[in-house]
């Protein structure tokens, strides 16, 4: 599946009425309609279902974990290394995650849904299928409500949330957030910070650059058929095996019966030079499945899986950078690991050096 393209609509759609009544839902809406779909341009959740999420998991932004933590999704501590509040949930006193405002709230409920395992198939869904999403979330175990799918649809259909999912940035940035009721008590009681301050700046979150969906991480991980094997004219390939590249890099899946010595023999390569382009020590070898790397793996992953977060403890780094191309040293260097580093369930790691990654990805 190639990036996705969005075709939309000539004028802005300014779904919410600044001059009208206006609801606690409505103001909610306006307020993070930029931020929302943002987010759906650098990581492919739909900007519908981060609205209704947001709108059901923080009562529009009036829960105690919205107005106290930031926090508008519910998200647990887990891996968390910031501040934590505790708040009874499922169970009495659990650990939620605090933020330093609302839309890191945002950000982090995007990246807790591309970066873990257990949600990527979500990915595989078109960003206008957002009844396809809400029922995938609650197969994933987002949330524990059965009726969970159904309540994220109905704030879809009845504020027309779909529409911002072919929306561009700026048309969303536009829309403005209604006057609050004079009746309602004033502003005290406003969510946490907005997209956009008071004074008009904008948040340092929202990316107005992005016009296309970034591919499924789980199609991104995927070797792909190799039309032709490019300038590497030294690298030799069977041809009763299927050609394929893995973050653009030639790769075969070692079959029964072979080594790390027979695999270098038949692509006439050095052994030395196989092991290292693997990131094998003299004594490793490889299993029947492994991904063996015929060139050298990149310096980091393929955009689109900027990091990855660790899905059980023991996890080897050495295996993280088999199976998304990257060299181990680069891994190393990124995160700042140690030779021997033990990953634990929950880690993150950053898998891309870019300068926007070093702001959205910091170690929290």
């Amino acid at each position: 599946m190639k990036p996705r393209f969005i075709i939309f609509a000539l004028a802005p759609l300014l779904l919410i009425s600044a001059t009208g009544p206006s609801t606690p839902q409505e103001r909610y809406i306006a307020r993070y309609a930029a931020i929302a779909v943002s987010e759906m341009y650098r990581t492919g959740v739909p900007a519908s279902i981060t609205l209704a999420q947001g709108l059901l998991e923080s009562r529009y932004g009036e829960s105690s974990l919205a107005k106290d933590g930031n926090n508008h999704f519910g998200i647990k501590c887990h891996d968390w290394k910031g501040k934590t509040m505790y708040y009874d949930d499922d169970r009495k006193g659990e650990c939620f995650r605090v933020y330093q405002d609302a839309d890191q709230s945002f950000q982090d409920h995007s990246d807790f849904l591309r970066y873990r395992d257990r949600y990527k198939f979500l990915f595989e869904n078109e960003t206008t299928d957002y009844k396809a999403w809400a029922y995938g979330l609650k197969k994933a175990g987002y949330a524990t409500d059965p009726a969970y799918p159904q309540k994220l649809i109905k704030y879809i259909e009845d504020y027309r949330l779909y529409e911002y999912d072919t929306m561009t940035v700026k048309q969303a940035e536009k829309i403005e957030e209604p006057e609050e009721p004079a009746s309602s008590g004033g502003s005290s009681s406003s969510p946490a910070t907005s997209h956009r301050s008071r004074k008009g700046k904008k948040s340092k979150y929202v990316d107005d650059t992005q016009t296309t969906i970034p591919e499924s991480p789980l199609r991104l991980e995927q070797p792909k058929k190799i039309k032709q094997p490019g300038a590497h004219e030294t690298v030799y390939y069977d041809s009763s095996r299927e050609e394929m590249s893995l973050n653009g890099v030639p790769v075969i899946r070692a079959i029964k019966g072979e080594t790390v010595a027979s695999i270098a023999f038949d692509k006439h390569l050095f052994d030395k030079e196989l092991r290292r382009f693997n990131d094998l020590g003299p004594d490793d070898e490889i299993k029947p499945g492994d991904i063996v790397y015929l060139q050298r793996k990149k310096k980091q992953a393929a955009k689109g899986l900027e990091k990855y977060v660790v899905d059980k403890d023991g996890e080897s780094l050495w295996a993280i950078s088999q199976r998304f191309g990257i060299r181990l040293s680069t891994l190393r260097k990124l995160n700042s690991f140690e030779e021997g580093h033990v990953l634990r369930e929950g880690d993150t790691v950053i898998m891309r050096d870019e300068p926007i990654l070093k702001r959205l990805f910091r170690k929290k």
